[in-house]
């Protein structure tokens, strides 16, 4: 059997990357529209993942103003800007792009996704950062049968699955609950967001004699309607437990 643990595609867009957005996009602010635009990018600072530039024309409320401040960033130098809107001053909420910097990006600012209080893609909202345009999410379901040890515990064995697959990341195996011992879990607080899987409604721990793994599984009981096949089942990160698929096990991928 091949190694699954390795077996995915590369990120391969190049960091200063732009292309046009084909959607509608907001930010709001204290209640407020920043901005409304047809006319956004996609710029890549990093290879994982976009971010958007707003054409400064497209700004609804709020002025921004030069930090006197310069820095060289993923797509080329630019210049922080604090945010007015109403009362309130959301200091280096944007960065706009300065000579030097793609043609493209020229008059445009990209905000810092916390420094907003939500975004939308046409009329829905996105966390964490856009959903890259080059990047595929798929859940299928699967035959495959997995179990899942730690420490020498087994702690699911399940007969089925659903694989996710997601560009640059490992394959996830996602359980229905009735295979995993939740005798050996322990219900912790933590609550992650994922632009393309939504927001998880669970994470577990492991506690063996005198060793605590912490936040070792999760769910999403709601995700997106892209991965709605995941809804309730249980992952397991690869990266911090023993996966056996079809009765062979994967090496642990790399963190991260």
């Amino acid at each position: 059997m091949a190694d699954e643990s390795v077996l995915y595609p590369s990120l391969i867009v190049p960091v200063g990357h732009v292309e046009p957005v084909p959607r509608r996009i907001r930010g709001t602010a204290g209640g407020r529209v920043v901005f409304d635009t047809r006319r956004a990018l996609y710029v890549w600072e990093q290879p994982a993942y976009p971010q958007f530039s707003i054409p400064v024309e497209d700004m609804v409320e709020g002025v921004l103003t030069d930090d006197d401040h310069a820095e060289l960033l993923g797509a080329g130098p630019a210049r922080r800007h604090s945010l007015r809107i109403g009362p309130e001053i959301r200091e280096g909420a944007a960065w706009v792009w300065d000579g030097g910097a793609p043609e493209q990006l020229h008059g445009t600012a990209r905000f810092e996704w916390g420094a907003l209080d939500s975004w939308f893609e046409e009329d829905e909202p996105v966390f964490v950062h856009p959903r890259s345009p080059y990047s595929r999410v798929d859940a299928l379901r699967s035959s495959s049968s997995v179990r899942v040890e730690l420490d020498g515990v087994v702690l699911a064995d399940a007969p089925h699955c659903v694989k996710l697959f997601e560009t640059g990341l490992p394959t996830r195996y996602y359980l229905d609950r009735a295979h995993v011992d939740w005798s050996r879990l322990r219900p912790t607080d933590t609550v992650t967001r994922c632009p393309y899987k939504g927001t998880t409604s669970g994470y577990w721990s492991f506690d063996s004699d005198g060793t605590t793994r912490e936040d070792i599984a999760w769910a999403y009981d709601f995700p997106t309607v892209q991965a709605h096949r995941i809804a309730g089942l249980v992952a397991f990160y690869n990266e911090h437990v023993d996966l056996f698929v079809d009765g062979t096990p994967l090496p642990r991928p790399t963190d991260g």
